[in-house]
């Protein structure tokens, strides 16, 4: 055999590696199929602690005089604020605990052709996703508990854009709770975070009108609920005293800047270790 017989080895061809924006997309999808199948876990999320507030505050309470009947108009934009960002809040904080705790369910994700960066963000998508149609679902489920609701079409974009930005803050807080706390202190953390952020957060009041406890008025102003609130309280009432809409969405957007890029690097802190 001559050295022009000599069969030339065949190398098998690479397979070529997926685009990034397809995979991210891939797991986007898988994520908000398993939204779709849980929707009875975002009706409860949405229906608990914000609807028994509302139910009590307004109904118990404007029954018997306590407070006046107009009160559950002003507190129902705030129970919309609340369900948007502690909803978006536990979507990101409860199930990472679990995937980066017992389960170790994250592996499946940080093994995708993704940057884990990406994988982070998309945890951020899904759960800022979840709290924006849990705060669009508390208007209904809040009328009809207190039996009206106040119905502003000009404020709709303004209140939808303040609840997306508020969605997406509770995302990033709770990413990054659950990816820089040991998994035995969390719970005593959540109560610990979010008991304030309840009830600093101008959920029953508006921001305007403590003036006359001017040192609440600044607590209450390093909360990111309190945007949300006004925000969606202003674009629903605009007769009530509120916050300017331009400044909720300025704060909201910086915060939501600033929250991602804490949430992303402790995120991918976590996943290298």
């Amino acid at each position: 055999m001559t050295a022009l017989d000599t069969p030339t080895p065949v190398r098998p061809t690479a397979r070529p590696r997926p685009a990034t924006g397809r995979v991210f997309l891939a797991l986007l999808r898988r994520d908000l199929m398993v939204t779709g199948k849980e929707l009875w876990v975002i009706l409860i999320q949405v229906g608990m602690t914000p609807l028994f507030m509302l139910f009590v505050f307004s109904t118990i309470l404007g029954g018997q005089g306590i407070v006046e009947r107009s009160f559950a108009n002003l507190f129902l934009p705030g129970v919309i604020a609340l369900a948007a960002l502690t909803t978006a809040l536990q979507s990101t904080a409860l199930p990472l605990v679990k995937e980066f705790g017992f389960t170790m369910e994250i592996e499946d994700r940080l093994l995708a052709p993704l940057p884990t960066g990406l994988v982070a963000v998309g945890k951020l998508v899904v759960a800022t996703i979840r709290g924006l149609f849990a705060a669009v679902l508390m208007y209904p489920l809040g009328a009809l508990v207190v039996g009206s609701a106040p119905w502003r079409l000009e404020g709709l974009p303004t209140a939808l854009l303040v609840a997306l930005l508020g969605a997406w803050v509770g995302g990033g807080i709770g990413m990054t709770l659950s990816t820089i706390l040991p998994i035995q202190r969390i719970n005593v953390t959540f109560s610990v975070i979010v008991t304030p952020i309840i009830w600093t957060g101008c959920i029953h009041y508006p921001w305007p009108r403590l003036e006359s406890m001017r040192w609440f008025q600044i607590v209450t102003a390093f909360n990111p609920m309190t945007y949300v609130s006004e925000g969606v309280r202003g674009a629903m009432l605009p007769d009530v005293p509120h916050m300017p809409a331009w400044i909720c969405v300025l704060v909201l957007a910086a915060t939501a800047a600033a929250t991602t890029w804490l949430s992303v690097r402790s995120f991918t802190r976590r996943a290298v270790q």
